[in-house]
């Protein structure tokens, strides 16, 4: 693992609140993800089980947890599986954890080779009456191959048909949407890299520099610091930024034109999702700064928004009629097109499509049930953004905020963005200039 070594009592505080879920005569499995493929005899590096590494936090392929509460004999209630290496296998592969180590990361007690699980397995569903067994429940997942997970679903339900089974996805949801102060710590230090990467970024942009080189300066800093990117970093300069999830970054950015950066370092598997906009030049033109201002105002209207209590839908709500004001106030929109718009079709989306957050933690887009309101230990984005493709140019801003029962706390907070701090730091002025 490239980051440095989680405290055990994370993941083992996250099986306890699991285990206090899971009904009376149950078992949960849960699977490490596969390696995904390429071309040719090609592969990725593993992109880890985000409940898998909840649970346990290893890294490690063909991993499996299992979890039986009420077992008679005390040493199948909790039991890790890992692969078993060999003289080849760390020769082609490189080191795989050992059974001592895998006990001190997850602070799991038995750990077995990968080869007992079906007997050990066997024996625990002749005793239990309920089976959790994981699946990817997100809304907006597009699942077009089939899983570690559903595999085995589909394998355990062929052999043993005759049992209750049961969805751990919800479970793990509801747990994972409320974060514990050691999942706080790397969401911070994640949001810190970050940070560090656009003050590396903002005294690198200029005319004439490749949005490439620009992704370049963040990972450097986000490989100095031992993360990676949280996902794919959206590079958008000029017209560009109009394109949401715009991914090419290979054009040239031109003087006068703003630079949209949506990019976060992740560590720890655990993600910062930052945006900020950029002028290249390093000084907002009149109009841009408009623009750039009435989308600071509606992110901060959106952060203040963010309660205890309020359902995400109702919080969308909210922020469309925030920006539908700014986007009156700066003449895109007139009362006349407020007063005839289709109520399914809002005037403003012209301007403003999109959410205006989401949950985030071990994924990016984390995990949420529909209709839950928003509690405390919530981290949430907030992304506001105006897209004005006839102009050439669009604003995002976006923060990551943890929600709390005494107010918002607001992660990125360190990370500039008045836009008179942003071309003081372009111009290398200011305290944060010269870190």
């Amino acid at each position: 693992m490239r980051h440095a070594p989680i405290a055990k009592a994370l993941p083992t505080l996250n099986r306890e609140r699991l285990r206090a879920l899971l009904a009376p005569h149950s078992l949960a499995v849960v699977n490490a993800n596969d390696i995904p493929t390429t071309n040719s005899d090609g592969s990725t590096a593993l992109v880890p089980n985000s409940d898998l590494f909840y649970l346990t936090s290893v890294e490690q392929e063909q991993t499996i947890l299992l979890l039986a509460p009420d077992a008679c004999d005390e040493k199948l209630r909790e039991i890790l599986f890992i692969r078993e290496t060999s003289e080849l296998l760390a020769q082609w592969e490189g080191h795989k954890l050992t059974k001592d180590e895998a006990r001190a990361v997850s602070g799991i007690a038995r750990v077995e080779w990968l080869e007992q699980f079906p007997q050990i397995f066997r024996q625990l569903m002749s005793e239990m009456e309920n089976a959790y067994l994981n699946s990817n429940d997100h809304a907006r997942a597009t699942v077009e191959v089939e899983s570690r997970d559903a595999r085995f679903v589909r394998e355990t339900q062929r052999q043993f048909p005759l049992h209750t089974y049961r969805r751990l996805a919800p479970l793990l949801r509801t747990l994972r949407l409320v974060k514990s102060e050691h999942e706080i710590a790397l969401l911070e230090r994640a949001c810190a890299i970050t940070r560090d990467s656009y003050e590396r970024v903002a005294r690198f942009v200029r005319p004439g520099v490749n949005e490439c080189e620009i992704e370049a300066e963040f990972a450097h800093e986000y490989i100095r610091q031992r993360g990676k990117f949280s996902y794919q970093p959206i590079i958008a300069s000029g017209k560009n930024a109009c394109v949401l999830h715009y991914l090419a970054n290979d054009q040239p950015c031109n003087s006068g034109d703003l630079l949209l950066l949506d990019v976060g370092a992740s560590y720890a598997n655990y993600n910062a999702d930052v945006t900020r906009t950029l002028p290249v030049n390093g000084k907002f033109s009149r109009r841009q700064r408009q623009v750039y201002d009435a989308v600071l105002r509606g992110l901060r209207q959106c952060t203040d928004a963010l309660v205890p209590g309020k359902k995400p839908r109702d919080w969308q709500k909210e922020a469309e009629a925030f920006m539908e004001k700014e986007l009156l106030a700066l003449g895109l929109l007139k009362p006349r097109d407020i007063k005839k718009q289709d109520p399914d079709k809002p005037a403003l989306k012209k301007f403003f499509m999109h959410g205006v957050g989401h949950p985030l933690g071990l994924d990016v887009h984390d995990v949420m049930a529909p209709g839950v309101p928003m509690a405390p230990g919530w981290v949430m984005t907030v992304e506001p953004g105006i897209y004005l493709p006839d102009e050439g140019f669009a604003v995002r801003l976006e923060d990551d905020i943890l929600i709390t029962a005494h107010g918002n706390v607001n992660l990125t907070r360190d990370i500039p963005i008045e836009a008179s701090d942003i071309e003081a730091l372009m111009a290398g002025r200011g305290e944060k200039a010269r870190r």
